[in-house]
């Protein structure tokens, strides 16, 4: 995402599976003092894996998580790196 972060102006979130755009939007506004103009969210479901072992076949599920790309508005530009 850093490469889209520079170019297009946007960034990516791992959000709350149940945060809707505008809370995802309004959230980003207070926490980082920028304008955001457009959000688009990805659900990503589990899947489902094997794998054999000693003890035989295993199986479970990939963790579910919704992701967020945020576009800014201007020049907002949002600094990760600015607390290390």
């Amino acid at each position: 995402m850093t490469i889209q972060g520079e170019k297009l102006n946007r960034y990516g979130f791992v959000v709350d599976r149940n945060a809707n755009k505008l809370e995802i939007k309004k959230a980003v506004e207070e926490m980082y003092g920028v304008t955001v103009s457009t959000v688009n969210t990805v659900n990503y479901h589990g899947k489902r894996k094997s794998r054999y072992t000693k003890a035989g076949l295993l199986t479970g599920r990939t963790n579910h998580f919704k992701k967020a790309i945020v576009t800014l508005a201007g020049e907002d530009k949002i600094d990760f790196y600015s607390n290390i």
